[in-house]
């Protein structure tokens, strides 16, 4: 059995017709296809109808549709009065509640409609497509094809390879994705998928080193934003999605992966799905908002510069830190070992400021950690021990701020907050290689796409090192006894080899 996903002719039954449905129709419409739309409340089809119809009208008045174009696309859209009109449908695409036992009656329903031909496919972004397909007669004609919202802007598409999944219907969907203009990237039937799995290391890993009292949400995004480049912190992230979105995802995939130490969910995002906090569309979540507006806090003050010597410890980083602090003006100590009057600073790759300490056999009370592995330009990361002195504290915040670039303190934590964030995502990313879930490609093309990283997890990790991806998570790993902090093997294969973590096996 095959599709030709490009013939002139397709046509296309949408189930639901919320915003996803909305956004799926637009685009295929817009691609020539020509879809029927059904939705179970009264009169939302037609709602959908004039909403589509609507957008399609917008982009002819902004030159990016022809009016003949539009006029077509348009005439494409058709609305059903019940599932009976999807009879001669050659593709159905559900996009209705997350419910699997709905899920299961609609495939059900549909199986006595359709064409024995005819491919079926779910958007469902978080339950598993064999479970859905399994109340099928052919499970095989049934695959996921989870869109991202909004779908006319998010470009990606994941196609999703069920247990039962006939070839066939990996081919048509990726080969629709395509005409619809999107960039499809294939995935096995496990929790997540690409997009949600790779996304666990990113907001969970924020709010555990928050819940350790690490440093404030405020502190965390602007680090994550300035040091490693994420165009949104986890936190205005998570105030975007909702916590009554977020929130239950982290539950669930913690769920299905039967408690995977990698993906534990947060008190701190459950205490404020409770209290009501769930982000923007409330107008309170971590951030307060005015409109559409955060309120953001104004960064701390900077502190009086530190006016005697600098000795910086030797290891990764070090001569650049160092010749930032002769840069700024201060005076630099060359000596083997610091004298009793310097500040000490301390470049660390995993470790925390007490660790690099002990290690190195220095004055805990002088000594200040410091973050090398993003550069030094974009965000400065201080990080101080139990018995940081607040002069040391204080002067090596006002030293490193000389030049107005932003530096932000915070308390002791194996990884800072960018090594330890950026490292987790990596490591995560190579696991989901590891299970063969995905193309190490697609990987990244899910993540850059759908999550609008700085970069994939495997590029990124051959941009930083793999091998100095190794050692952070293994230094963290060695201080906390934390399994989630466990060096992917994929990650610990290639770092060993020297070789891309974009290297698949042969």
């Amino acid at each position: 059995m095959s599709l030709d996903a490009n013939r002139s002719d397709l046509i296309l039954g949408l189930v639901g017709t919320g915003t996803m449905g909305r956004g799926i129709a637009q685009i295929a419409v817009t691609s020539g296809v020509t879809v029927i739309l059904v939705d179970a409340m009264p009169g939302a089809a037609a709602k959908a109808r004039d909403a589509v119809s609507g957008m399609l009208a917008k982009l002819a008045e902004k030159g990016k549709l022809t009016p003949d174009a539009c006029a077509a696309a348009t005439g494409r859209l058709k609305l059903g009065e019940s599932l009976a009109d999807l009879a001669p449908c050659h593709v159905v695409v559900e996009a209705i509640v997350e419910d699997i036992n709905v899920k299961q009656a609609l495939m059900k329903d549909l199986e006595a409609i359709v064409s024995s031909d005819c491919l079926i496919a779910s958007n469902t972004s978080s339950l598993s497509v064999t479970s859905i397909a399994a109340a099928c007669r052919h499970p095989e004609r049934v695959g996921g094809f989870h869109f991202f919202n909004p779908v006319p802007l998010m470009k990606v598409v994941e196609v999703i390879d069920g247990v039962m999944t006939a070839p066939w219907v990996v081919e048509a969907l990726t080969a629709l994705a395509r005409r619809m203009g999107h960039s499809p990237v294939k995935a096995k039937d496990t929790p997540g998928f690409i997009v949600n799995h790779a996304g666990r290391g990113y907001g969970t890993e924020a709010l555990k080193l928050v819940g350790e009292g690490v440093t404030d949400f405020f502190t965390a995004d602007r680090i994550l934003k300035g040091a490693a480049g994420f165009r949104m912190g986890p936190f205005e992230l998570l105030d975007l999605t909702a916590l009554d979105v977020s929130h239950p995802v982290m539950e669930s995939i913690y769920d299905q992966y039967y408690q995977e130490p990698r993906y534990r969910p947060s008190p701190i995002t459950r205490s404020r799905l409770t209290a009501g906090l769930l982000g923007r569309k409330t107008g309170r979540g971590f951030y307060t908002y005015e409109g559409d507006k955060a309120v953001v806090p104004p960064a701390p003050v900077v502190p009086a510069a530190w006016e005697g010597p600098v000795w910086v410890a030797p290891g990764e980083g070090s001569l650049a830190v160092a010749a930032l602090v002769t840069k700024l003006g201060a005076k630099l100590e060359k000596g083997a070992k610091p004298t009793k009057a310097a500040l000490i600073l301390i470049p660390v790759l995993g470790e925390d400021c007490t660790a690099a300490v002990v290690r190195l056999g220095l004055d805990a009370s002088r000594a200040v950690a410091i973050d090398p592995l993003f550069g030094l330009d974009g965000h400065r990361t201080l990080m101080t021990n139990p018995v940081t002195a607040a002069e040391i504290r204080d002067g090596a915040h006002g030293l490193l701020a000389g030049d107005n670039v932003a530096v932000s303190v915070i308390s002791d934590s194996p990884g800072l907050v960018a090594q330890r964030v950026v490292a987790t995502i990596v490591n995560i990313g190579c696991d989901i290689a590891q299970q063969r879930i995905a193309t190490p490609e697609d990987i990244d093309k899910a993540v850059t796409l759908g999550l609008g990283y700085p970069a994939g997890p495997l590029s990124w990790g051959d941009r930083i090192g793999a091998d100095k991806v190794v050692a952070i998570l293994d230094a963290m790993l060695a201080i906390t006894h934390d399994p989630r902090y466990r060096a992917s093997l994929w990650l610990r294969r290639r770092a060993a080899l020297g070789v891309s973590l974009l290297t698949s096996e042969s």
